[in-house]
């Protein structure tokens, strides 16, 4: 009986294990605070999940066109020129099930076996495993740490090699919740066009952006970088949907092509009556947006600042998503109950079991020595788990 090599060499996520123990826990009754995965607490606004109601009881629960219906695909492109100033054919918008989806099907039609991906760590759990699951390599761009993991034209050039055929982005960034400036955007897309390479563009946290200006898409800087970008998106973050699973991408008519017909064989289609609940979140009111955002710039700095508070540990504030990820090496060699805590790793599984606090260790996010908390759950638990982390803080010796 045998297993590929290629499903061999995938690790299961990370963060979903996390999360999957917590709520084990909970379910015993154990009281736990979870900052472990990125899923906003607020309910799906109401008139989006009436839209899903309304879509069941008109019968909409059949195939829909593989790459999603006519009218979600005008939606986002009508999204896309009206928020990013792009300007997109439905033909060239596939949806999917789920923003990770999308870029999974990205990776699939774009790479060879062998193939070279570059990623900027730290980087989202997720996507070193996908690049390996379509067959490429993933390469990391080595980001100063001492610049709040700020990513360089000459570290990313260190690594393009002839196998290279796609740079990965993420910005508001998960885990650092970092954003890309601009100047490095047009320096990326430089290297892209030198060395004629992909542009991924996760761009799943956009709405979230607490510092400044709305964040651009690289697609934005001209045609050809637009030409060589695959936007991907969807409606999890920015509406709380995230359980509905509906994605998309927004890529090269060829490329979009390409990837519909890789999906009718895949999934056949998202979910139908998910995509009329995300056709009334991206085409309806966007006030619920604005307050969440605003909640969680607020939960940002209650975090930031408990967490800068402990000895030990330094956490700068974050520019965009909704995480912090805490530098945790100042409490590393220590024990608690005579077990010496050496890695983030112990550090997570010792703080859930003692204080019942899960987090998730920054070595799946490729920063060893490191944190990542959520602070997508209500202001009282974000005081009450920090708090507990404090206590363990304090008791290690």
């Amino acid at each position: 009986m045998q297993i590929s090599k290629r499903a061999k060499q995938v690790t299961g996520s990370l963060t979903l294990a996390i999360d999957a123990k917590a709520k084990a826990m909970i379910a015993e009754g154990v009281d736990v605070v979870s900052f472990g995965a990125g899923e906003p607490d607020y309910d799906t606004p109401k008139h989006i999940r009436e839209a899903a109601i309304a879509a069941m009881e008109r019968g909409e629960t059949r195939y829909t066109p593989s790459s999603g219906t006519l009218a979600l695909r005008k939606a986002v492109c009508e999204k896309l020129e009206k928020r990013n100033g792009l300007s997109y054919e439905p033909s060239q918008i596939v949806i999917s099930s789920g923003a990770k989806h999308s870029l999974y099907n990205t990776v699939c039609a774009i790479l060879e076996e062998g193939d070279e991906v570059i990623i900027l760590p730290p980087a989202w759990v997720s996507y070193p495993e996908m690049v390996k699951m379509a067959g490429g390599v993933p390469v990391y761009a080595k980001c100063d740490e001492n610049n709040r993991f700020a990513v360089s034209a000459d570290a990313i050039r260190s690594v393009v090699t002839e196998k290279t055929r796609a740079i990965m982005l993420n910005s508001p960034c998960n885990p650092t919740g970092e954003v890309i400036p601009y100047e490095i955007l047009l320096e990326i897309a430089k290297i892209a066009k030198e060395y004629d390479l992909w542009i991924i563009s996760d761009e799943i946290y956009e709405e979230f952006a607490y510092d400044g200006p709305a964040v651009p898409s690289i697609a934005t800087l001209d045609e050809e970088t637009k030409g060589r970008t695959i936007l991907i998106n969807g409606v999890s973050k920015t509406y709380a949907m995230t359980g509905w699973r509906i994605g998309y991408l927004a890529a090269p008519q060829e490329l979009a092509k390409a990837i519909g017909n890789w999906q009718s064989h895949a999934t056949s289609n998202p979910n139908s009556i998910a995509q009329a609940a995300a056709l009334a979140a991206i085409s309806g009111p966007q006030d619920c947006v604005g307050e969440m955002v605003a909640e969680f710039d607020e939960r940002r700095k209650i975090m930031q600042g408990m967490l800068q508070a402990i000895d030990g540990v330094n956490c700068p504030l974050p520019r965009g998503a909704f995480y912090c990820l805490a530098d945790i090496r100042g409490l590393l060699g220590k024990s608690y109950n005579g077990k010496v805590i050496t890695t983030d790793d112990e550090f997570a599984a010792v703080l859930l079991e003692e204080k019942a606090v899960a987090v998730v260790p920054g070595s799946g996010f490729m920063a060893p020595g490191y944190i990542r908390l959520s602070y997508a759950l209500g202001r009282e638990n974000i005081v009450k788990g920090i708090t507990r982390i404090a206590e363990f803080a304090k008791e290690l010796v």
